[in-house]
């Protein structure tokens, strides 16, 4: 099997289960372990993946290459539409002032919002170019340098301090009863904390794929989030270890 061919099928894996691990690889393609991790080595220097020991975790869509601006997280296209369909119907009203994590999911939410008048925080390029156009939402970005798809704040967030956000929609790479919310990089955690600490109400949006995992970095406890929002492919035994966590759990139905 030609390199390319065995990088594109790691790449596979990493986008449906989040990881992959280096002996299953080896025995998958019937390669040594040691070409394994140089093929790890070679996609994490292209920012595909972060090698943990024994093998590799997926790195989300706002860590990618410059081009992850015109390539989103496509994971669980159809669950993330109605978590958003979900949100945008029964979540949010006009003349609400709310916040969107970046995300794919809450990316998916600006894409279905009509244009009300509406007030939206975030720091999410591909978000800002969804809502731009909608003359009736008002727009709020803060200050900083531009990565990939996001707006990386050069400066402290107290202004967050001041914004009366009614409802925060967050984002996150893993939702673990005893690791909480987490995510790959360390680049958004000051914004996460900081929208966190100025929200009224927190809720989560994240399909099935997100719980029982674990990511780098921890940015948020279960008992900060007011609800999580979900689908119906979220495990029985993920809602009861929500619930013993103390968490509100919401299935979006089709």
């Amino acid at each position: 099997m030609l390199a390319a061919t065995r990088h594109k099928k790691i790449l596979e894996q990493l986008q449906s289960n989040g990881f992959v691990k280096v002996s299953e690889l080896s025995q998958q393609f019937d390669v040594t372990e040691k070409t394994i991790r140089e093929d790890l080595m070679k996609l994490e220097k292209q920012q595909w993946l972060k090698r943990i020991h024994g093998g590799a975790v997926y790195v989300e869509s706002s860590e990618q290459p410059d081009f992850a601006l015109k390539l989103p997280n496509t994971v669980n296209p159809s669950e993330k539409e109605l978590i958003a369909s979900y949100v945008v119907s029964q979540m949010i009203q006009e003349h609400d002032i709310i916040a969107l994590d970046s995300g794919s999911t809450t990316l998916e939410i600006a894409r279905q919002l009509d244009n009300i008048p509406l007030t939206i925080i975030t720091n999410d390029l591909l978000i800002m170019r969804e809502v731009m156009m909608k003359e009736h939402i008002k727009l709020i970005v803060p200050g900083g340098y531009s990565k990939h798809n996001l707006l990386i704040p050069s400066h402290p967030l107290e202004w967050l301090q001041e914004i009366n956000i009614y409802k925060l929609f967050l984002s996150t790479s893993g939702i673990h009863p005893n690791y909480g919310l987490s995510i790959f990089s360390n680049e958004q955690l000051a914004m996460k904390k900081a929208l966190i600490q100025a929200a009224q109400e927190v809720i989560c949006v994240a399909d099935h794929s997100k719980f029982g995992r674990g990511a780098l970095h921890t940015f948020a406890t279960i008992e900060q989030i007011q609800q999580f929002v979900t689908d119906a492919g979220i495990a029985a035994s993920d809602i009861e270890l929500m619930q013993q966590a103390g968490a509100q759990v919401c299935v979006a139905n089709a």
